[in-house]
């Protein structure tokens, strides 16, 4: 069979590994593993949510309300926009793909930090698309600005707090970069942690208000993180009305569930639940920097819901796989060239237990 060409260049992209894995593998207690690999909320969702579903499973048979109108409703109000500002994706890097497909092809090019989140490049790559990385990991301003003048890239990723590094932009030098390209340039700017920066630092938020004037820029959110919905895969693009009625285009119908639908409206109607977790991760998140100075560890640092570990004298590789085997599960970054491990900010207990582990292996 001929495939196309372009899935020679893509390497598919790897999740964190399940908690299932660990339990076949090595036959732990699933009560016994501790996942902090996928950044999911460790508060899981609000009650809001659990109840709605359980009150709603009898409409799992039905198809959604294509037009998601109380959703786009409620985010319209949250974020001061309009609903035809509003795209709704399966996930957030769903509207990536939209994006993707909308915009490239084999003639041009995208640009994105040296180290950012992955399925920029597969989306670019299945488009025949090439790749232009900035030297650092870290979104530098004049990296960007350089970078953009010499390759006329079609789309710029801006992924702000960054994944996996966990390091954000200020604002103020995310506008630099968006007023340095041209209208016919794409600017990303992806916001699915942008929760946690915005309450850790207000010059590190960015809110779809700040970029609704572009004709060029778009700004995502997804329900993953702060609000506790990964399983339940709802994310959302805010762009100008004519930047999202050529998204539409490429929409499939019903691209979200029913039960996710209800979910994501019910968890945007309980911000209290998103505000306590935050304020509990930063208080956990202290822990990880001090445990990182009491061991002479290194750390990016954060402004998400995970942490990123840097390495000199140890290899990431053999202190995941200890970790790994002993029911604790993190994320390698050596597929990323960078001897580090992220690890997702759980509650007080599975913290204390990485620490008991990770110490021991240091």
């Amino acid at each position: 069979m001929q495939w196309n060409k372009t899935l020679e260049e893509i390497k598919i992209y790897e999740a964190g590994k399940p908690i299932e894995l660990v339990v076949r593998e090595f036959g732990i207690n699933p009560a016994d593993v501790v996942k902090l690999a996928s950044n999911e909320n460790p508060n899981g969702c609000s009650i809001k949510v659990t109840e709605a579903i359980a009150k709603n499973a009898h409409k799992a048979s039905l198809y959604p309300d294509d037009s998601f109108y109380e959703l786009k409703d409620l985010l319209a109000k949250k974020w001061q926009v309009n609903d035809n500002n509003i795209i709704i994706g399966c996930g957030s890097d769903q509207v990536l793909e939209f994006v993707s497909r909308a915009l490239l092809d084999e003639t041009s090019c995208v640009l994105m930090s040296k180290v950012t989140f992955a399925m920029y490049e597969v989306y670019a790559k299945q488009m025949g698309t090439k790749i232009i990385r900035t030297p650092s990991y870290q979104h530098k301003a004049d990296e960007f600005i350089e970078a953009y003048h010499k390759h006329k890239p079609k789309i710029v990723y801006i992924c702000t707090p960054n994944n996996p590094t966990g390091d954000g932009i200020k604002k103020v030098d995310v506008l630099k970069i968006i007023n340095a390209v041209d209208k016919e340039t794409m600017v990303v700017v992806d916001g699915a942690y942008m929760e946690y920066a915005g309450a850790k630092d207000e010059a590190y938020k960015i809110t779809p208000n700040d970029i609704l004037d572009y004709e060029n820029v778009i700004y995502l959110g997804t329900f993953s993180k702060a609000y506790g919905l990964g399983g339940m895969r709802v994310g959302y693009g805010i762009a100008n009305e004519q930047v999202i009625s050529q998204l539409l285009k490429m929409r499939p119908p019903f691209n979200i569930t029913t039960l996710s639908l209800i979910s994501a409206i019910e968890a945007l109607k309980d911000e209290e639940f998103v505000q306590n977790s935050i304020f509990t991760h930063f208080t956990e998140l202290k822990r990880y920097e001090e445990f990182a100075d009491k061991n002479g560890l290194k750390y990016i640092e954060s402004y998400t819901n995970f942490i990123t570990y840097l390495f000199d004298k140890h290899d990431s590789t053999k202190i995941n796989d200890e970790l790994f085997k002993n029911g604790v599960i993190v994320r390698n970054l050596a597929s990323y060239e960078m001897n580090a491990i992220r690890i997702t900010v759980g509650t007080d207990k599975q913290n204390s237990r990485l620490f008991e582990m990770l110490e021991r292996l240091l």
